[in-house]
């Protein structure tokens, strides 16, 4: 099987263009492909295949096997992928993901996709959309009790599960593999959730550290950089447009609250290509 290995600010994932090749068991191909010492080393699998509703499907699994929903950095690198690969020629194209269609604008470089706008869509609030066992019509600043500490989160839901947490402690100290997956498997999430550890700089500027579910700390989370930045705004701490600093790089994030749409910007780029048995 042919793939690329592609990364979006260090979120790095092996695509495998489905027009071409044929995936019989994506679940457990995740799993092989994404082992970084005895695999191509990944945060997880995406499939780029035919689409009825748009120009293109995502289709993405986890480096656990289970499958994603929506991954901001990913749905980046599909579309530097189809463009310079040829698929489209286009520089405004529509791509399904998690059954829901996201309408991407692509900035060219010496004719190479260099950085790629995504209206990411509508966030969700409702908590029992996100979802998250909890009352009322949004869970903004709530108190949540982790292996004996309270953390005041913000949950939304950006096509997949975030809890956004504030802290004043650097971000950058936290012993993640540690309280990651308490927050990932916490019983308030019934589909698990993707967290984000946050450090307000400024009215302008986020600090990020994430726990991906399915695939741990990684470098980069495009929905996790959006959730961040709508959680900011709805507690007051942000401008509604905002730079998130991420461990790979950074991330421009506005939330058009009139139309109500959440818009992320960053690069793609193309890491090695190669051939492997699966």
């Amino acid at each position: 099987m042919k793939f690329t290995k592609m990364q979006g600010i260090g979120n790095d994932y092996v695509y495998v263009d489905c027009f071409k090749e044929q995936v019989k068991n994506p679940a457990e191909t995740a799993v092989k492909l994404s082992d970084r010492h005895f695999g191509v080393g990944s945060d997880g699998l995406i499939l780029i295949k035919p689409s009825k509703a748009a120009d293109f499907e995502m289709e993405m699994y986890n480096a656990d096997g289970s499958r994603g929903e929506m991954c901001g950095n990913g749905i980046r690198c599909v579309a530097k992928y189809v463009y310079d690969k040829g698929l489209t020629d286009k520089t405004e194209i529509t791509v399904e993901a998690g059954g829901s269609v996201k309408y991407l604008e692509l900035t060219l470089k010496e004719g190479k996709v260099s950085l790629v706008k995504v209206n990411m869509g509508k966030p969700e609030l409702l908590p029992e959309k996100i979802p998250v066992l909890a009352e009322g019509r949004e869970c903004v600043d709530m108190p949540l009790e982790v292996k004996g500490n309270t953390y005041q989160v913000t949950c939304v839901s950006m096509g997949n599960p975030h809890c956004v947490t504030f802290l004043e402690e650097d971000v950058r100290n936290l012993d993640l593999p540690v309280i990651g997956p308490d927050f990932e498997n916490h019983p308030c999430f019934p589909k698990r959730v993707n967290t984000e550890f946050i450090n307000v700089l400024d009215k302008k500027h986020l600090r990020m550290r994430v726990w991906e579910r399915g695939s741990g700390e990684t470098l980069a989370c495009g929905t996790g950089a959006c959730a961040a930045g709508v959680a900011a705004m709805l507690n007051g701490y942000t401008e509604d447009e905002v730079t998130v600093h991420l461990l790979g790089g950074d991330l421009k994030i506005q939330w058009d609250r009139e139309e109500n749409n959440v818009y992320m910007t960053g690069p793609a780029a193309i890491v090695f290509e190669g051939e492997i048995d699966v």
